[in-house]
């Protein structure tokens, strides 16, 4: 039953992620916002492992590889994306480059770790992307692109890529719930510095904030992540990239639901079309 039910339950908890980016931009700045998350998910992590008393890493290879699929997974990724939309990059463009995710990692799973990618396969990813590029279109605008910030965002894409190739080759071992705590203390080791050399570590606990912050630590730090561990370990990484398609769609429904932000007929279709690409591509 978690097999089927793990990969529609990760899409709609990774997708309210958009909407806690959302809440907390006005009051916090990104990255000490993601530092605070990253020590509280470590926090409760910590408590379940020593309460289940999972056991521990037992090399120091173990502990060093969990942690570097912590800085791309979590680290690279997510304070990428944050410090990009933060200074300038439409929150459209930043959905727009996380999305060729899994293009990228179809065109790496093969020399990397031998998966085959099928034409059905390549015909899914490409329509999911063409659906996800609708769904998105409308928030792009005409302003103007900062390219700083635009290859920060292409950086945090790249780096999520890899992490979860990362994690496909060496997080095979550890107990989930373990991997998932290590890959908090490198993602805390790398942002801990960015914020004390990038931002003056402002964050303002409102009622909102602290509902958005709970949330982003048990739904997401702990409940998303730990869905994508399961499926990276389960499943190939091609077929887990792909469902991201997803979560543009699902973002904007949410969107619709919660800020009444509008539908257009445009997006209707690219939700469709990501609906239909991720089908093709998953298909056995």
């Amino acid at each position: 039953m978690l097999t089927r039910l793990a990969p529609p339950l990760f899409v709609v908890i990774w997708a309210t992620g958009f909407i806690v980016a959302r809440i907390v931009a006005p009051h916090a700045e990104p990255l000490t916002f993601l530092l605070v998350r990253y020590v509280l998910a470590l926090l409760v992590l910590g408590g379940i492992v020593l309460a289940v008393r999972a056991p521990w890493p037992r090399h120091s290879r173990e502990w060093g590889q969990a942690m570097v699929a912590g800085v791309l997974l979590h680290g690279f990724y997510l304070g990428g994306v944050f410090w990009s939309v933060k200074h300038g990059l439409p929150a459209g463009i930043s959905a727009l480059v996380a999305g060729l995710q899994p293009l990228v990692t179809a065109a790496l799973a093969g020399p990397l770790l031998g998966e085959k990618v099928s034409g059905r396969k390549w015909a899914g990813i490409l329509t999911g992307l063409a659906g996800a590029s609708l769904v998105v279109a409308p928030k792009i605008g005409d302003g103007g692109v900062p390219p700083l910030a635009l290859g920060v965002c292409f950086f945090g894409m790249l780096s999520i890529t890899l992490g979860t190739i990362w994690q496909k080759r060496t997080g095979h071992t550890l107990d989930l719930r373990v991997n998932a705590l290590v890959q908090y203390v490198g993602a805390a080791l790398v942002t801990l510095p960015l914020v004390l050399l990038l931002e003056e570590g402002r964050i303002e606990f409102t009622p909102s904030l602290i509902g958005a912050m709970a949330w982003a630590v048990f739904g997401l730090s702990v409940g998303a992540i730990g869905l994508l561990l399961y499926l990276i370990r389960q499943g190939a990484v091609v077929g887990v990239a792909t469902l991201l398609y997803l979560v543009p769609p699902v973002a904007a429904l949410m969107a619709f639901v919660l800020f009444g932000e509008t539908l257009s007929l445009v997006q209707m279709i690219g939700m469709a079309l990501a609906a239909t690409g991720v089908a093709v591509a998953s298909r056995s």
